[in-house]
């Protein structure tokens, strides 16, 4: 007799696998899918065959055992069930030779067939600086000129599976197999197309004017911006070509050169600490060395001589340095030789590269973009939003910098092709996240609808799927982080782990504190973890459920990053709520039609439902309102607001006490102040008067 027919016969319980027994809550969460998923492919039917491995089990579609196939763009399941199974062929390394990987690589697909895979997967590639040779022609095409500043569009030969690296692209094969053992299998949409395009292999994978461009003094590469959703894999679209280029460096060197090659700049700590574990994890075994630019470091180069080494012991020598631009402009700023550690530099990458450019770092960022001396440094820059004025600004200063290193004997001739790829539809959150927008009038409001959020009552007749934890939730300054920490402090219970399940996370923390709550977060010992923007670029936290934005985000590429926080790498179920008050509505414009778009990709349409009259409700915002939202938030929240309006200023704090406690609160703290200042002036009194000398003793 079956044990779980007759322990389950009351209740609806299936057997869904040998190593599930029981079926879990029929909720799809992202932190309960696997943790390596892979993207649905093209579909087609000319794919790999399944290899049987070693080992005495099967391999299931996407690589590991029980993954599923996502589609990052996904019409859901419709597309799932059209398309065909994709079989898995990350073979163990030694159970296939490299004669059979050449045997198993597929015949260089037609150019028809090549654009339709693109645009199946909803990639486009545009070659920008193409108008130098189109001012060649007649003056009858420059009537196109607005096409003409567009660009002409390219179309790369795809990688659709990564077992096909070593075999087409002449990849290590220690890379290959750290690339394997990380989970990865089919190529997702921005891995697809970037990484024929950056690793060297022009000739092969890009038009013949375009691959004639991009070789300049045996120097062979592009420069690169890719706008690509949060989560679809860019950190390994711009890793991979870096190890293999620096691995091909060092095949041709007939000694080891222990030199810095390439540089990655992203804006914040956390997200250069994650970077640099991922390239660790990357290039284990094969000698190439990342790290991380601390306060303090010193660059270091390796001629192969003795006596360029001398005094330079202690300085710091890797092939790749990973920096957020402040940390390595101080560095740089007054000492010449540690700009000289970074001559040999010839691949430079913008992570977030819309954030390293805007006022806040752009100053740093070109400070150290221009002492890169190389003349054929490479540049790409990677972000999931990416404005046409920045993109302007990357080209202006890529012409300039060409134009500037005419005047060197070793400069190239013509400047190397400027490419643009944009996955899906550009600067748009992921359509795979339910979006929420609640109104909650005032502050107690928001804090309100946050407590519910946390306690939710099962009474609740709300669609769609609800917030679990863990979330993440955003806050416009570090004060009001502080205080939301504060309030939420003692909501949840003992039983569930008490205050050590809420964590607050902003600059202000030390080093020390930051990394500990980035590592107990990771972990899932935090439920909530409440922060700034400083963590809405990035960062990747696979188990995230959802998204709260406390305070309305600055921008809507701001709210994009904020959400892609959750539905990482294709994972379904992840929810985005945003709590609005009567202040925020005049800037709600910009969220809500981001909300429109990424529902509208999803399938549910705007026309008759509750967001087609918001959108029409919500007053229009002037560019004179975005910048100032962009600049300083919501000015009723910030501290020059609160001054303005001082009645006002009570209803901003994120509290619940009555004014009359807080003002016993202030007094009683003030009250403590002043009897340590006064405490202490005494004692200054009495040490001087000891230090003094007099005749008078007092009377008697």
């Amino acid at each position: 007799m079956d044990a779980l027919k007759l322990l389950s016969r009351s209740t609806n319980v299936r057997r869904v696998g040998k190593d599930r027994p029981f079926a879990g809550n029929s909720v799809k969460l992202p932190s309960s899918q696997s943790t390596a998923p892979q993207p649905i492919t093209s579909g087609s039917s000319d794919a790999p065959p399944l290899k049987r491995r070693k080992r005495d089990h099967e391999q299931t579609p996407g690589g590991l055992s029980g993954d599923a196939v996502v589609d990052f763009f996904g019409q859901g399941a419709a597309s799932a069930a059209a398309a065909p199974a994709v079989v898995a062929h990350n073979v163990a390394e030694d159970d296939v030779d490299s004669k059979d990987s050449a045997a198993n690589i597929k015949p260089e697909a037609n150019a028809e067939a090549t654009k339709s895979l693109l645009r199946r997967h909803k990639l486009k590639v545009t070659w920008l600086n193409a108008g130098k040779k189109k001012q060649l022609r007649s003056k009858a095409s420059a009537t196109h000129g607005k096409k003409d500043k567009q660009g002409e569009p390219v179309y790369p030969a795809p990688l659709e599976y990564f077992a096909d690296l070593e075999g087409h692209f002449a990849i290590s094969r220690r890379l290959c197999q750290n690339v394997r053992e990380q989970g990865y299998v089919t190529a997702t949409e921005v891995q697809l197309a970037a990484l024929p395009l950056l690793i060297d292999s022009p000739e092969r994978n890009l038009p013949r004017e375009v691959a004639a461009c991009s070789a300049v003094d045996d120097t062979q590469g592009i420069d690169l911006l890719t706008v690509a959703p949060t989560g679809s894999g860019k950190t390994l679209a711009f890793l991979l070509p870096l190890f293999h280029k620096i691995a091909q460096a060092r095949r041709k060197e007939e000694k080891l050169q222990r030199r810095t090659t390439a540089l990655i700049l992203a804006p914040t700590k956390e997200l250069v600490s994650q970077i640099t574990n991922e390239a660790r994890k990357l290039g284990a075994n094969t000698g190439i060395q990342v790290a991380q630019v601390r306060k303090g470091m010193r660059l270091g180069h390796d001629r192969g001589t003795s006596g360029n080494d001398v005094g330079n012991e202690s300085a710091v020598k890797v092939d790749i340095l990973v920096a957020a631009p402040g940390t390595l402009h101080s560095i740089l700023k007054d000492i010449d030789e540690e700009a000289a550690a970074l001559q040999d530099v010839d691949t430079l990458v913008l992570d977030e590269a819309d954030v390293l450019l805007d006022p806040l770092f752009r100053e740093q960022t070109t400070g150290i973009w221009n002492r890169l001396s190389n003349p054929g440094l490479r540049v790409s820059l990677w972000s999931a939003t990416m404005g046409s004025n920045i993109e302007e600004l990357a080209r202006s200063i890529i012409e300039n910098r060409h134009k500037r290193l005419q005047t060197s004997d070793d400069a190239p001739a013509r400047p190397a092709p400027l490419l643009r790829l944009v996955v899906g539809l550009k600067d748009s959150a992921v359509p795979n996240v339910e979006h929420k927008l609640i109104y909650a009038a005032t502050e107690q409001g928001k804090l309100m609808g946050l407590r519910q959020l946390l306690h939710p009552t099962t009474s609740s007749r709300e669609p769609g799927p609800h917030l679990r934890p863990p979330f993440i939730v955003f806050t416009q300054t570090i004060e009001r982080a502080a205080a939301l920490y504060s309030e939420l402090l003692y909501d949840i219970p003992n039983e569930a782990g008490g205050i050590g399940r809420i964590a607050v996370l902003h600059s202000d923390l030390s080093d020390t504190a930051r990394d500990d709550v980035m590592i107990r977060f990771r972990k899932g010992e935090i439920w909530v973890l409440i922060t700034t923007d400083l963590l809405s670029r990035g960062v990747d936290f696979r188990g995230v459920n959802g998204v709260v934005n406390y305070d309305i985000p600055s921008s809507s590429a701001a709210y994009v990053h904020r959400v892609g926080r959750t539905g990482r790498a294709g994972r379904e179920g992840g929810v985005a709520v945003t709590l609005y008050s009567k202040e925020d509505i005049p800037y709600m414009k910009h969220v809500a039609n981001v909300v429109a778009v990424a529902n509208q990709q999803k399938g549910i349409a705007v026309d008759g439902s509750s967001q087609e009259w918001l959108l029409r409700s919500l007053p229009k915002m002037t560019q004179n309102d975005k910048q100032k939202l962009k600049k300083h938030g919501v000015e009723a929240r910030t501290s020059r607001g609160m001054a303005k309006d001082a009645r006002g200023a009570s209803k901003a704090r994120i509290s619940t006490k009555a004014g009359f406690i807080r003002r016993q609160e202030n007094n009683r703290k003030g009250a403590v102040v002043g009897s340590q200042r006064r405490s202490q002036a005494l004692a200054n009194e009495d040490i001087s008067d000891q230090g003094e000398e007099t005749d008078f003793g007092g009377f008697d």
